[in-house]
């Protein structure tokens, strides 16, 4: 098990909703926020009282430069304007986390004067510390910073370390975006049973609780495949078998959701140049 390494200075630019879900996690972790800095122009009210209450510095000043870690979590078009007020704060030891989608390490190295950059791709379940983020490590990465980054981004959910940065915009179609089509899902199905009959309301909490139920099932089963929970729940002739029979089907939800998957990645790499 790689030993869990927190940073002793630690610089935030941008406090969005990931930038701030984020914060919330490293305060959990237990990166003293004494240690923390956060560069935001437009703080929220709910970011100036974490950091009143916490201690973390909010748009001090004089940042500190040189930082151990340095967490870039602003919108990817914003980077050529901000990049000349970052650099100064790159030390040679500086670790940089960029969540910044579409914007690749070379995008950053060629901006920043970075030895060590780590790209990640984290997803909106980050805000409840459920997140999962696919990341890739440039050489000048340490193990140490390795380490470091690891345990940053496992602050709001689990890490996957890609060998490959291409692998990104596959991660970014599948669990970047895939929040919105588990979304989506409970959507539909709300909608279903609505037409089947259901009073709206009711069809809304079902299908949010059972969207729900199914991914804590997943969660506590984590050996059990999804396709033998499925199996499970599935009585040969009965209800489910039915509605398989047609989410199954040649033009059902796998070969939709090939499309909509390739689809994302494509425009990824569009976004990526």
């Amino acid at each position: 098990m790689t030993a869990t390494i927190l940073p002793q200075s630690l610089v935030l630019i941008g406090a969005g909703k990931m930038g701030g879900a984020m914060l919330r996690g490293w305060l959990d972790l237990g990166v003293p926020a004494k240690c923390v800095m956060i560069i935001e122009p437009y703080p929220s009210d709910e970011l100036a009282a974490l950091c009143a209450a916490t201690g973390a510095s909010l748009n001090p000043a004089k940042p500190p430069q040189a930082p151990d870690a340095l967490v870039l979590a602003i919108k990817p078009q914003t980077l050529d304007a901000a990049a000349p007020q970052i650099a100064p704060l790159v030390g040679q030891n500086t670790l940089i986390v960029s969540i910044m989608a579409g914007k690749t390490i070379a995008d950053i190295g060629a901006r920043l004067p970075a030895n060590a950059i780590v790209r990640a791709m984290p997803n909106t379940p980050a805000a409840v510390g459920r997140g999962i983020s696919g990341a890739c490590a440039s050489a000048g990465v340490s193990p140490d910073q390795r380490a470091m980054a690891d345990a940053l981004l496992g602050a709001i959910g689990q890490v996957e370390w890609l060998d490959d940065e291409a692998l990104i915009d596959a991660v970014t179609a599948l669990s970047g975006s895939g929040p919105a089509y588990v979304f989506l899902l409970a959507e539909c199905m709300a909608l279903a049973g609505e037409k089947a009959g259901l009073p709206r309301e009711t069809a809304q909490r079902l299908a949010r609780a059972t969207i729900e139920g199914s991914g804590e099932l997943m969660f506590r089963e984590p050996q059990t495949a999804p396709a033998q929970l499925r199996v499970n729940v599935t009585s040969p002739g009965g209800t489910t078998a039915a509605a398989l029979e047609v989410l199954m089907g040649a033009e059902g939800l796998a070969p939709l959701m090939e499309r909509a998957i390739a689809a994302a990645k494509r425009r990824a790499g569009e976004l990526s140049g």
